[in-house]
């Protein structure tokens, strides 16, 4: 890869957890925050890219950015609040995967839409999870009385990574998963990724992919960082990111972010 030219780049994407957000202290470095204000005075435009929830995002908002792509690519959001995509689970995957639930019944999901989070059950797993990234624990929902099945734009799945291609086959068979954690996987309509959240972010702004740069750690970020001219893998990423990655960077507890934006001379 041709190392780019700073004027080059014009557009930064970020997933958050582990890559913006330290696991350990659940904030966001300062020297990350410093990068930001470098990047502003260059008019470098900056977007988070997350499998969360556009409602998920107040602690981060502060950080001023572009645009937001969220669902795993599912849900586009300009700085505006304009939403300019989205793309909901075909309801049949839906009804599949509630005819399934009642068959197993150890099985733990949540449903994620435009206006709500919420989850069949809590399990003490689930729970810690919700705690270790620092967002509350979604209400119980009973799916059978007053839900819009239509609605749902992203499935998180409590199934070991084991289990996933089996279930993805049996269960939702028009939908794709990935995952960025072990305990669970982010399920998203078939072809839907963070790639064509930055597509249509590129077209919004009539940038070039020549011109995009993404950091990312999960499984969730190979498409980011396969597709954007530069993608940059944390030193904590899982290792099948880190072997497409462009460029390996220090973990977000270690300034990865700032130090590679130096390598890089962006900042």
């Amino acid at each position: 890869m041709v190392l780019t030219q700073k004027s080059m780049i014009k557009a930064i994407f970020f997933d958050i957890d582990g890559t913006l957000l330290s696991f350990k202290t659940h904030q966001v470095p300062e020297s990350t925050q410093q990068a930001f204000q470098l990047l502003k005075e260059k008019n470098i435009k900056v977007f988070v890219s997350t499998g969360r929830s556009y409602n998920q995002l107040g602690h981060i908002r502060y950080l001023d950015f572009d645009g937001y792509i969220t669902f795993n690519g599912g849900y586009c959001v300009t700085k505006e609040q304009e939403v300019i995509y989205k793309n909901n689970i075909p309801q049949k995957d839906i009804r599949s995967l509630l005819d399934y639930a009642k068959k197993r019944e150890d099985l733990t999901f949540s449903f994620m839409s435009e206006k709500e989070i919420s989850l069949n059950q809590v399990t003490p797993e689930v729970q810690r999870m919700y705690e270790q990234v620092n967002v509350p624990t979604p209400p119980i929902r009973d799916y059978e009385k007053d839900f819009d099945l239509d609605s749902v734009m992203q499935v998180n799945v409590f199934i070991n990574p084991k289990e996933e291609a089996e279930f993805m086959e049996n269960v939702m068979p028009n939908s794709v998963a990935s995952r960025w954690t072990p305990i669970f996987a982010d399920v998203n309509p078939m072809g839907q990724s963070k790639k064509i959240g930055i597509d249509v972010f590129l077209d919004h702004f009539n940038f070039t992919l020549e011109e995009t740069m993404s950091f990312g750690d999960g499984g969730n970020d190979i498409t980011m960082l396969a597709h954007t001219h530069i993608g940059i893998a944390m030193g904590n990423a899982n290792p099948e990111v880190k072997e497409i990655a462009d460029y390996i960077t220090d973990s977000v507890d270690e300034n990865g972010i700032w130090n590679a934006l130096k390598h890089f001379n962006i900042i």
